[in-house]
């Protein structure tokens, strides 16, 4: 077994040089070995990092968008070149397929493509003779440092989606990645100092509870992005809001697909597959309850089940794996502990996860293989619960209106997609659905970068979503100012060519 790899804070473009008191283990999902060792940040650590940013965030914030935007354009071309070593590191630590991995960090790419368009994007307005001879005009400015809490299961996807759109308005970032697989934030981090970004802009601060309470007390922080579970996200918007700052705090979801009797059966049953159980379900967008409505439930559940014996579980840089494990051994027996629930509260087990097979890794690996339930119903915990692992429910709708019902009702509003073939159906229920971000025959409705990606209800607190024009109307402020000169002809500045006397 090798040494664990000491994984430490990025102050700028230095590595930390103390010595931690606290540290949390990194663990390679697959074989359950002890691959790292991540030092937590005290709180003293935490501001000390934040009185780095601001120092820097003064200069930054006052560059010329022209200097700024060449830096990320720097940095998106970096990205693109050590996404692969990247994306090795989300597998050993996270447990992903390599394919997964590399997906994610190109919906981050897509983010750095729209931050680089920010001398578009932070153009303010203007209005000539508001008054008599007085024009008005807005500005946009950055906030100045912002914090960020990022989650396990995207380690790089959703620090892309805030930290280039907050570095291109000007600010500094302090971020915190979960401590569960840290390192990815590190290597984007390396990017960024290679790509030219000044000493002090970007910092990585790791740690637990502690250092996300130093970053929502900290009077220096301006706003905080956070994505996680909901009562999380609720901690982070109310601890946040009460200290004053701005907050984009997105949280769990139980997304649901609703397929109607007209939809194409096969094209339903691969996106139930996919959005199921692609990254062993631990997805905010993953699906976790399907709607069969009609007559149809048995011939789809039929569907799903063949193809979901053709999966392959297993260690994430094999080729030909479909799945990986879960993120920890208390993850995967919280997941195991929901498929014992579901199946004595009387659902019908049709693809039981908790055994069988898997390819690579050993038997310490933190495997949970995809797992069907059939003939769920909304009091139970598989139904109403975030189990963030490979399990699929089937509930049976009579309607399309029962259907709704049942999505609508539901605490949570965060994707949610309908398979059908009847487009006044997709219309009237893209209409009708109380969700956030809505899909048509698609697995998995993310919206592109220059979209905006959140949801409704107990899935987002704050007004502000993800990237795309909210994410620059989040981490800029307006200043609008009212402006007269007078005209020359009242003895201001004479506007006549030189003369040489």
């Amino acid at each position: 077994m090798s040494t664990p790899t000491r994984i430490t804070h990025l102050i700028g473009h230095s590595p930390w040089d103390g010595t931690a008191e606290r540290t949390g283990e990194v663990r390679n999902p697959a074989t359950g070995e002890l691959t790292g060792l991540v030092d937590f940040a005290s709180a003293a650590l935490v501001d000390e990092i934040i009185d780095r940013a601001a120092t820097a965030q003064r200069s930054w914030g006052s560059l010329s968008i022209a200097k700024r935007t060449k830096i990320l354009f720097a940095f998106r071309q970096l990205l693109e070149e050590r996404k692969g070593e990247i994306a090795r590191t989300i597998v050993a630590e996270h447990g992903k397929t390599y394919p997964d991995a590399i997906g994610e960090i190109n919906r981050g790419l897509e983010v750095a493509e729209f931050a680089c368009g920010v001398g578009q994007i932070l153009k303010g307005g203007f209005s000539e003779n508001v008054s008599t001879s007085i024009d008005a005009y807005s500005i946009l400015q950055p906030l100045g440092v912002v914090g960020i809490i990022s989650p396990f299961n995207f380690p790089a996807m959703v620090p892309l989606w805030f930290v280039p759109v907050a570095i291109a308005c000007g600010n500094a970032v302090v971020i915190k990645p979960s401590e569960k697989d840290p390192s990815a934030v590190n290597q984007i981090a390396d990017l960024w100092r290679e790509a030219g970004l000044p000493d002090g802009v970007m910092n990585v601060v790791h740690g637990d509870k502690e250092a996300v309470d130093a970053i929502l007390a900290s009077p220096q922080i301006a706003s905080v992005s956070f994505v996680g579970s909901t009562p999380i996200a609720r901690y982070v918007y109310e601890t946040g809001t009460r200290n004053g700052k701005r907050v984009q705090a997105l949280g769990g979801a139980k997304n649901h697909m609703l397929v109607l009797p007209d939809a194409d059966l096969d094209l339903a049953a691969d996106a139930a597959v996919n959005a199921g159980f692609g990254a062993a379900g631990e997805r905010c967008m993953a699906i976790s309850v399907l709607v069969a409505v009609g007559g149809i439930a048995d011939e789809l559940v039929a569907k799903i089940t063949e193809r979901m014996a053709r999966l392959t579980v297993g260690e994430g840089m094999i080729e030909g794996v479909d799945m990986g494990p879960v993120i920890t051994a208390a993850h995967r027996d919280k997941v195991v502990g929901y498929i014992d629930a579901g199946e004595a509260a009387g659902a019908t087990l049709v693809v039981d996860g908790r055994t069988g097979e898997w390819q690579g890794g050993t038997e310490d690996g933190y495997f949970v293989l995809p797992t069907l339930f059939d003939n769920v119903t909304p009091g139970m915990s598989i139904y109403t619960d975030e189990i963030f692992g490979p399990v699929l429910c089937v509930v049976r709708a009579a309607s399309y209106e029962e259907g709704m019902d049942l999505i609508n009702s539901g605490a949570y509003g965060n994707g949610v997609t309908i398979f059908t073939n009847d487009g006044g159906a997709a219309r009237r229920f893209q209409h009708e659905v109380k969700v956030g971000m809505v899909g048509i025959n698609v697995p998995i409705p993310t919206p592109m970068a220059y979209y905006s990606f959140g949801g409704w209800r107990n899935s987002l607190f704050g007004d502000t979503h993800a990237h795309g024009m909210e994410g620059v109307h989040f981490f800029t402020r307006t200043k609008a100012v009212t402006q007269r000169w007078l005209d020359p002809s009242h003895g201001g500045l004479n506007l006549g060519f030189p003369q040489n006397d």
